[in-house]
């Protein structure tokens, strides 16, 4: 990484404030991982070894919509979907990864469901559509001690895992976070009421 990079503990900090809350532990062990970083790298010898080449294409697919590609790569780019399937090879519980799989059947079958056809194969727009509506139903506008509901598992941790796959990727650590100088922003420090000196 170039001197402009943060480091991945730094980058999960980050997309920690970013999602609002902690990240699962099978992702924090897969990047923290020299294994597992290396194996994700971008190689032509690369093989999925959990997700099918249409499941692999589906979390590209969604990953890239979680973060398109602007003037820098987006998701794909980065090797999210890369990044996914050597989570799940290596780091996730059979439960957690047996609950991710179904977590991409139901897209499709949503898909499905609305457009007579998996996602894949729907427009962008009617893609961004189903997401958009995955995406309201997991992070609703509500106190932040309410539990969400168990049906939306797969799409907090499909946006946890795009965010930090590509933010701990050179390309999201290079190019896109950069070290604050004057360290992390905390917005909750108490400020006593009275007895304190006052700016005007």
């Amino acid at each position: 990484m170039n001197h402009a990079s943060i480091s991945r503990r730094q980058a999960l900090q980050q997309v920690a404030m970013l999602l609002g809350g902690a990240i699962s532990a099978p992702t924090v062990a897969g990047v923290l991982s020299t294994a597992t970083r290396r194996a994700w790298a971008a190689s032509p010898q690369w093989a999925p070894r959990t997700l099918s080449a249409a499941q692999l294409e589906l979390v590209a697919t969604v990953a890239e919509h979680i973060i398109p590609q602007t003037d820098t790569p987006g998701a794909r780019g980065a090797g999210v979907h890369r990044f996914v399937d050597t989570l799940l090879s290596d780091h996730y519980p059979t439960e957690e990864r047996d609950r991710f799989l179904a977590g991409l059947a139901d897209v499709d079958a949503r898909a499905q469901a609305a457009q007579g056809k998996t996602f894949i194969a729907c427009t962008p727009q009617q893609q961004v559509a189903l997401l958009t509506a995955m995406d309201e139903a997991a992070y609703p506008p509500v106190r932040i001690d309410s539990a969400r509901p168990p049906e939306t598992w797969f799409f907090r941790r499909m946006k946890e895992v795009t965010l930090v796959g590509y933010y701990t990727s050179e390309i999201g650590a290079s190019r896109e976070l950069r070290v604050n100088p004057m360290g992390m922003y905390r917005g909750d420090i108490p400020f006593p009421a009275s007895g304190g000196r006052e700016w005007s």
